[in-house]
């Protein structure tokens, strides 16, 4: 690529980044008042709270795999009984 044009294309960024952060300091207040009347008072969940759900989700894991066990176990012997019986 041209020299000249590859000056071009990183003055091009720069001149994208710069004017990202222009509009994102201008339109800052107005988002103030947004969440403001909005109530977005947006706070992150309780620590606690996470590690209930993490330990629920592993919990609930465990016996789904328990019940898969129980059922592959349960056709295994359906199965062996049936090959008995056809035998």
């Amino acid at each position: 690529m041209n020299k000249h044009f590859e000056d071009a294309q990183y003055y091009l960024k720069r001149a994208g980044e710069t004017a990202k952060k222009g509009i994102v300091e201008e339109l800052e207040p107005i988002q103030d008042r947004i969440d403001t009347v909005m109530g977005g008072d947006e706070t992150e969940p309780e620590p606690n709270r996470l590690k209930e759900i993490r330990a629920d989700l592993k919990e609930l894991q465990g016996r789904a795999e328990g019940e898969a066990k129980e059922a592959i176990a349960d056709a295994r012997e359906k199965i062996e009984t049936y090959r008995q019986t056809e035998a």
